[in-house]
């Protein structure tokens, strides 16, 4: 696309923003919450249920296609649609589909900005999951929009890995996103070394309970307390240390059993249910072992690497990041030649697709015997199961574009 073009929608964008601004008031509760060292980050794009929820100890909102695709499909931004139209009408159908796609995650991302003062994540496009001159391409126009607000989200993958280090290196604000263990997360501090990053929790505890494992209990925070031991050690001597986010808490109860960890982005839910359910009274976790419930039968599905980092995937981690493989293939194939390939497993396209069939939490039955030889785990499959569900939400969302635009 031609910068002519870039620079057009770059100033649809930005015009005509009136923001009644969100001035938050102070909050006994999460001012005792904040003193522990936790950041305090909003997991929503509904504009209405993130006022309710404001209180001037918080700093930020984060989005993604699920949270944006909730908003769009509400019809709030039809008009807007219409109009995005013609900027981008001499673009080939999927070009014009994916741009205004990028212009509502922008535009949206922008006003909760302007509406509130703080940071607000916004996300890629899943289209670029794997395609890192896209990648760039995105995570440098998000930044021109809103350089000082905007926090680019990049998903785990082998591309995204590079993709958002090339991002960082020029000095991009970078919240990495769909790790679920300590080992995805020391890949990220060591190759990528973004402002963020990320355990998705929730889905730990899921998955063990959804498949009949053990009670799922404590299990997304051991993932998360071993994540931040682990990121803190690697990056405290970055020029910008790397903090991880606790997302996708799904109980009030996480609020004070985590405590301590970097950042929490809560849904708002959580955070509302918080004020009803708990004292307020927080203290600093960081450090406890939280321990984990597993049936006896479940010890070949080697649950453990969600919070244990091996030897070699750390030796590996540091070898890449401190020699960075030229693309996603080579890096994938040093994976694979260091012993690490459940990391970054080859699947065949029926495999992707049953993942994408089972939703966000994996059928483990179908894994199990794969994963007790090592050539898959269980972060490996939410990841991409992961993956999948957000590009379901962005095939809804491209959906209401096209049914417009056409």
């Amino acid at each position: 696309m031609d910068t002519t073009l870039k620079a057009k929608i770059k100033e649809f964008i930005l015009q005509d923003i009136h923001e009644a601004v969100v001035i938050g008031k102070p909050d006994l509760f999460w001012q005792s919450l904040k003193n522990t060292g936790t950041e305090l980050w909003l997991d929503t794009g509904d504009m209405h249920e993130a006022e309710k929820n404001w209180s001037a100890e918080m700093s930020a909102l984060t989005t993604n296609n699920t949270l944006v695709n909730n908003e769009i499909q509400k019809g709030i931004y039809d008009d807007y649609i219409a109009k995005a139209k013609e900027i981008v009408k001499e673009l080939p159908l999927n070009e014009q589909i994916k741009e205004v796609a990028f212009i509502l995650n922008a535009r949206h991302g922008l006003r909760l900005a302007k509406k509130f003062g703080g940071f607000v994540s916004v996300e890629l496009h899943t289209d670029t999951a794997h395609d890192i001159e896209a990648i760039v391409d995105y995570g440098v126009r998000y930044f021109e929009i809103c350089p000082d607000q905007f926090i680019v989200k990049v998903p785990y993958t082998a591309t995204g890995l590079l993709g958002a280090r090339k991002l960082r290196d020029l000095g991009i604000k970078i919240n990495f996103t769909l790790e679920f263990s300590a080992r995805q997360n020391v890949f990220v501090a060591a190759i990528t070394q973004p402002n963020y990053l990320n355990v998705f929790l929730g889905r730990l505890g899921a998955y063990v309970k959804d498949n009949g494992l053990g009670d799922g209990l404590g299990v997304g925070e051991k993932a998360v307390m071993s994540s931040q031991k682990w990121v803190t050690e690697l990056t405290k001597n970055n020029q910008v240390p790397t903090k991880l986010i606790a997302a996708s808490l799904r109980n009030a109860g996480q609020l004070e059993s985590l405590a301590g960890v970097d950042v929490f982005t809560m849904p708002t839910k959580v955070a509302a249910a918080g004020k009803v359910e708990l004292s307020g009274d927080f203290s600093s976790k960081l450090g406890v072992d939280y321990p984990v419930n597993l049936n006896p039968s479940s010890g070949n599905a080697f649950v453990e690497k969600l919070w244990e980092v091996s030897d070699k995937e750390l030796a590996l981690a540091k070898e890449l990041g401190a020699n960075l493989p030229k693309n996603s293939d080579e890096l994938i194939q040093r994976v694979h030649a260091a012993g690490c390939g459940d990391m970054f497993p080859y699947l065949s396209d029926a495999d992707l697709q049953h993942i994408s069939d089972d939703g966000k939490i994996p059928k483990h039955n179908r894994w199990a015997g794969r994963i007790a030889t090592g050539e898959l785990a269980i972060d490996t499959l939410l990841n991409l199961a992961g993956l999948a569900s957000f590009t379901n939400d962005q095939a809804k969302l491209d959906a209401r574009i096209e049914s417009i635009i056409i």
